[in-house]
């Protein structure tokens, strides 16, 4: 079996949307992708956040659950090197991020954690992030966002 047809095993729970989506990506980026997702819905499992909302926003997957900010991803060709985790930029959850862990991670302004298709994020650090995004609503009010 392909490293391909892996990956769509892997996501076969997810809508026709996001599959096809999922397999329009080079097979390095799927991976990367792939682990980030399923840190999203390990994380809000762990933390009884209930069900993830799984859709396409702006042709990106897109992730939400009741009380949290919209994360999404992508791959682009046009930076084929990383993939790229975005928040909602109007929250503090990037800058929060940046002071939490200033040297895990690279950045994108407001918006976005950067990843090298290349890296292993330690997941303690970014499973760390998604909470806080799947969970910001309730922690919006805490510094650091209680980090």
């Amino acid at each position: 079996m392909s490293e391909i047809d892996e990956t769509h095993l892997k996501i076969s729970n997810a809508c026709e949307e996001i599959q096809a989506k999922f397999a329009s990506y080079p097979v390095e980026a799927q991976r990367q992708l792939e682990n980030v997702r399923n840190l999203i819905f390990s994380v809000a499992e762990e933390n009884a956040l209930g069900t993830v909302e799984e859709t396409l926003k702006w042709g990106e997957p897109s992730y939400l659950v009741k009380g949290g900010s919209t994360i999404r991803m992508d791959w682009k060709p046009k930076d084929p090197d990383v993939i790229r985790v975005y928040f909602h930029c109007q929250t503090v959850l990037v800058e929060t991020f940046k002071e939490v862990y200033p040297d895990e991670f690279q950045y994108e302004g407001k918006r976005a954690i950067v990843i090298p298709l290349s890296a292993y994020p330690a997941s303690g650090p970014l499973s760390h992030c998604l909470q806080m995004a799947l969970k910001y609503h309730s922690l919006k009010h805490l510094p650091l966002l209680g980090a």
